[in-house]
C-alpha cells in the first residue's frame, strides 16, 4: 500500500517504521529539511527517535504534494492544535479514495472537536474514509520493536480492516472497531489523567493514590464517551484502560512527566520547556472540560487539572478535591450509572 505519513515526530517516525515493516511503500513529510536529509541519508531521526534505525525503504520530503501523490493511506501525525491549518494546505492534495488515519490524541481548542471531526470538516472527506489509531503505544518501546497492540477505528469496517492490514507486523498487533468516538475520547482523556497521575508522583504519593486516580479517571473517560455516543466496552479495551495504564505509569510518557514536574513545584511553562515535546493533555484538558460541561458530565479530575494548568493552582488541590468527592456505590446499577 502506498502510504503517506504526515509528520516526523517520535510517533510519526515509529509508525512509518511499522508501516514499512508491514510491507507498505512509505513516504514521510517533515517541515524540517534537516530531518528530511537525515532520514534519506542515514535512515535515522535523532531529534525525535535517538538512535532508532528506520527502514531504508522509507523516503522523506518537505514537499507535501510529493509525499501525498497516489497515496492509498494518509497518516496524520502532527500536534492536535496544528491539524486544521495543515489540512487547509493539504486537502486538495489528498487522493480521492485514500483512507485518512489520525494518530493524534487531542481535542481542538475553541471548537472542542475530535480530530476525525476536524478532518471531515476541513477536507470534506466522508467519515467512512476517516480512521483513528489509539492504544498503549509508547514510541520508544515500539522503536525497539517490543511487542505492542493498538486499536484502529473507523465507522466503515472495510476501511478499518484496510488500515489494520497495513500496520500488522510480528511485533505490532492492531485490533479494529467501528467506535471512533470511544477511541478518540479515550485517547484524549487518558493524557489528562496522566497529568494528574504525574502530579501525584511528583508530590510523593504512592501506588494507592495513583491506582485510585487511574480508576476514577477511567470513570471520567467512560462517562464522557458514553454521553457522546461511544460504546462503553471500548473503555475496557486497549484504547481505554490499556492506554490509560501505559500513559499514567510509564516514565516515557510525556504527559505523566510534565505532571511530575508540576508536582515537584515547576510552573507549567517550566515543565513544558523541560520536556521539549508536545503534551496533548496540556492543550486538551480545557476543551475536554468544556465538552463535559456542555453535556452535563462530571469530570472532577479533569477540572482540577485545568485549574493547575490554566489557573496556576497548587497540584495538591487535585488530590484534595478528588478525596473530597461524595462517596458512591462501586457495585451494581448505581456504579454503572456513575462510571
Amino acid at each position: 500500500m502506498r502510504t503517506a505519513v504526515m509528520g516526523a515526530g517520535s510517533w510519526g517516525s515509529v509508525f512509518a517504521m511499522i508501516l514499512a515493516d508491514a510491507g507498505c511503500d512509505v513516504s514521510v513529510w517533515a517541515r524540517s529539511q534537516e530531518i528530511v536529509d537525515e532520514i534519506n541519508a542515514s535512515h535515522t531521526n535523532t531529534q525525535y527517535c535517538d538512535d532508532m534505525a528506520l527502514p531504508a525503504s522509507i523516503n522523506a520530503s518537505t514537499k507535501a504534494a510529493e509525499v501525498l501523490a497516489e497515496a492509498e493511506l494518509v497518516v496524520l501525525a502532527i500536534p492536535a492544535q496544528h491539524l486544521r491549518e495543515n489540512l487547509e494546505e493539504w486537502k486538495s492534495l489528498i487522493p480521492a479514495n485514500a483512507v485518512v488515519a489520525s494518530l493524534i490524541k487531542g481535542i481542538e481548542l475553541g471548537t472542542t472537536k475530535r480530530m476525525s471531526e476536524v478532518i471531515a470538516e476541513v477536507t470534506g472527506i466522508s467519515h467512512e474514509r476517516i480512521a483513528v489509531v489509539s492504544g498503549p503505544n509508547l514510541a520508544h518501546e515500539i522503536a525497539a520493536r517490543e511487542p505492542a497492540a493498538t486499536t484502529v477505528a473507523c465507522i466503515d469496517e472495510e476501511s478499518a480492516r484496510r488500515l489494520q492490514d497495513a500496520c500488522t507486523t510480528e511485533y505490532f498487533r492492531p485490533y479494529y472497531t467501528t467506535d471512533v468516538i470511544g477511541v478518540e475520547i479515550a485517547g484524549a482523556v487518558k493524557n489528562v489523567i496522566a497529568l494528574a497521575n504525574g502530579m501525584a508522583v511528583g508530590l510523593g504519593y504512592g501506588e494507592n493514590s495513583q491506582s485510585a486516580l487511574m480508576t476514577r479517571g477511567l470513570a471520567e473517560m467512560s462517562r464522557l464517551g458514553v454521553a457522546l455516543g461511544a460504546n462503553p466496552l471500548t473503555f475496557a479495551g486497549l484504547a481505554g484502560v490499556g492506554d490509560l495504564v501505559a500513559t499514567c505509569q510509564s516514565p516515557l510518557s510525556r504527559n505523566r512527566t510534565i505532571g511530575e514536574y508540576l508536582g515537584r513545584g515547576m510552573t507549567i511553562e517550566q515543565a513544558v520547556a523541560k520536556t521539549k515535546t508536545t503534551s496533548e493533555g496540556v492543550k486538551s484538558c480545557q476543551p475536554l472540560f468544556e465538552l463535559a460541561q456542555r453535556h452535563e458530565v462530571e469530570m472532577p479530575i479533569t477540572e482540577q487539572v485545568v485549574n493547575v494548568v490554566h489557573s496556576a493552582l497548587s497540584p495538591e488541590l487535585v488530590l484534595t478535591a478528588f478525596m473530597a468527592r461524595p462517596a458512591r456505590a462501586e457495585t451494581g446499577q448505581e456504579a454503572m450509572e456513575h462510571m
